[in-house]
């Protein structure tokens, strides 16, 4: 009997990249790389296996399984605070609405109108569904009397990174659960 990843194409066969202390680089979105870039990677040294797929690929005079997780052997220090980004601010709040907490339709939203003055800085965007946007229009969410869930912050890397540990992507690969706690509950 075949193992499955025997029949799968390498395209489908992503890397999870650690950092060198074994922890991912990032959740949210998964450190992954492509196997072509994991496969460059192990051959110029970078990184340690850790775990591999079944399926193999080849050259000429080597043949090797695709590796399906990866340690860095130099430790990548993150940046303490992330981009101010559509998506980063979208996780911050956690793909919710912060006047409703629908997650529907989701733009952003100045929590100070630039008319009045607002900027567009982490402490005063907050992601709003499109329904509650027009609704609060140029107002402050007083003056709307719309108040907000959460006060907007600036958040940190781990910020974000816990956040995303929240929504785990649609697939995982077996060789990757020990890697990345989402929602594990660990044995005592």
């Amino acid at each position: 009997m075949f193992h499955p990843d025997l029949i799968r194409h390498p395209d489908s066969c992503p890397t999870l990249v650690l950092n060198a202390d074994y922890t991912p680089l990032s959740y949210y979105p998964l450190s992954l790389w492509p196997w072509q870039t994991a496969v460059k990677a192990v051959f110029l040294d970078r990184v340690d296996i850790v775990a591999h797929y079944e399926r193999e690929v080849r050259s000429a005079t080597v043949s090797l399984k695709l590796p399906s997780v990866i340690a860095l052997k130099q430790f990548v220090k993150p940046s303490q605070f992330p981009a101010f980004t559509r998506f980063n601010l979208f996780l911050r709040d956690r793909f919710a609405c912060q006047y409703c907490g629908h997650g529907r339709d989701l733009t952003f939203d100045h929590v100070v109108p630039r008319a009045q003055g607002g900027r567009t800085t982490w402490e005063n965007v907050v992601t709003a569904c499109a329904p509650c946007n027009l609704r609060k229009g140029g107002r402050t969410p007083r003056q709307a009397g719309m108040p907000l869930h959460i006060e907007p912050i600036r958040p940190t890397n781990w910020h974000l990174q816990e956040h995303g540990r929240s929504f785990p992507p649609n697939y995982l690969h077996e060789t990757w659960h020990d890697w990345l706690y989402w929602d594990v509950e660990l044995e005592a």
